[in-house]
């Protein structure tokens, strides 16, 4: 069994941005050594998420609606009586999203359906770099 870490910088616009990251992932496992196991697709930050879509404008604006509805960036949060930095909203959107993914390593490549690519979503109210952590264990080539 090994492990071997990886992590890729993501500038993002903030407000609900959603980036593709499916090939950025995949390029780091054909770097690997391993073959077969999972892929752990981690986000640093508290006002960022990772999960699974098809990628297509429709779903992205639709992502976009909803989190304004479940958390909108206009009514008052107490995060903002501790930093006053205005973004209590993206804390909240981000922890209903999580920070992180974990995903089969079948022969080489992560096994997701035909349409579902990994996407981070970033919700903070400014522009950020966003360091995207990945982890991959399982087996090497050698070992198959």
């Amino acid at each position: 069994m090994r492990i071997e870490d990886y992590s890729i910088s993501v500038k993002t616009n903030g407000f609900c941005h959603v980036v593709d990251l499916t090939n950025e992932i995949q390029n780091k496992i054909t770097e690997s050594t391993i073959w077969s196991g999972q892929v752990l697709v981690f986000v640093v930050g508290a006002t960022a998420g990772i999960t699974t879509v098809e990628y297509e404008p429709g779903l992205v604006r639709d992502l976009e609606e909803l989190f304004n509805r479940l958390a909108p960036p206009t009514i008052d949060y107490h995060h903002e009586e501790a930093w006053h930095d205005g973004n209590g909203f993206s804390h909240v959107r981000a922890s209903l999203l999580k920070p992180s993914l974990t995903i089969p390593l079948i022969n080489g490549r992560m096994h997701l359906g035909t349409w579902q690519q990994v996407i981070l979503i970033d919700f903070d109210n400014r522009p950020r770099n966003r360091e995207v952590v990945i982890q991959i264990t399982g087996l090497d080539r050698k070992s198959e």
